[in-house]
């Protein structure tokens, strides 16, 4: 469903992602964890088009991403055109929300539909009705994103990235802008989630303990590359590489609350 084929991704003189080789199939709910500045969500980031690629080429559900195919069957950059179709198998959930702030959660969620799928109101409204109810906010639909908690704020997000029917659901460390009491309420939906959607899903997260309970697989990134990947079970019990035994002894000291 996604592949990165020795993808290079530069920020001047720093290279963020180094020839990066990276599969997500269809269906999977893979965690990506890490130290900071190891490219995590600068993943996430290329998958939404909100950054460009240097190197390598990403492919979504088979077809290029930053890329077109030539008549000569060669690649070319991906116009806007193309771009705008791709971006519409993929949702993100943000760590700072970027909910609009003078709109109330109704209309927030049911924008996009309308305005980039061609929804008609009534058909956007019934869907963010009942996206509302998922995520435990069908009493909060005429607030204003000022009113809401954090906790809140974010399970309007998750609402609104599923508003445009993503094929592939991405967050980006989706409780580090949370309080530690409302982290759990944010969790418990993309459980439900996950256990109860066959989307495909990749989480940049710091809860290792959520992280090895909802995922197929994780990858620990270091550098721009994975250094390892596995099972939650194989990475977090028995890690091959000392890096990563390191990282996760590192995690585990400074937060063992969440660890588990």
């Amino acid at each position: 469903m996604i592949k990165f084929d020795k993808v290079v991704k530069r920020f001047g003189d720093l290279t963020v992602l180094n020839k990066l080789d990276f599969e997500v199939q269809r269906g999977e709910k893979v965690s990506i964890i890490g130290p900071s500045g190891s490219g995590k969500s600068t993943v996430l980031r290329i998958l939404m088009t909100l950054e460009g690629i240097d190197g390598g080429v990403v492919t979504v559900d088979g077809e290029p991403l930053w890329h077109e195919k030539a008549p000569d069957g060669t690649l070319k950059p991906a116009s806007e055109t193309h771009l705008r179709k791709m971006r519409t198998q993929l949702g993100m959930v943000f760590q700072q929300f970027n909910l609009f702030p003078h709109m109330t959660v109704l209309r927030n969620i049911t924008e996009a539909p309308v305005k980039v799928l061609g929804l008609s109101k009534k058909e956007a409204r019934q869907r963010a009705e009942e996206l509302l109810e998922l995520v435990g906010l069908a009493d909060q639909a005429q607030k204003y994103p000022g009113q809401l908690s954090g906790g809140q704020k974010q399970r309007v997000g998750i609402a609104r990235a599923l508003a445009m029917r993503p094929n592939i659901l991405l967050f980006d460390e989706p409780t580090s802008a949370l309080d530690p009491e409302l982290v759990g309420e944010v969790l418990n939906v993309i459980r439900k989630l996950a256990d109860e959607h066959d989307l495909t899903m990749l989480l940049v997260t710091h809860e290792m303990r959520f992280a090895k309970e909802i995922s197929d697989r994780v990858c620990f990134f270091d550098r721009g590359r994975i250094r390892e990947e596995g099972t939650p079970e194989e990475l977090f019990t028995d890690p091959n590489e000392d890096r990563t035994r390191e990282f996760l002894a590192a995690v585990l000291d400074e937060a063992p609350g969440t660890t588990g």
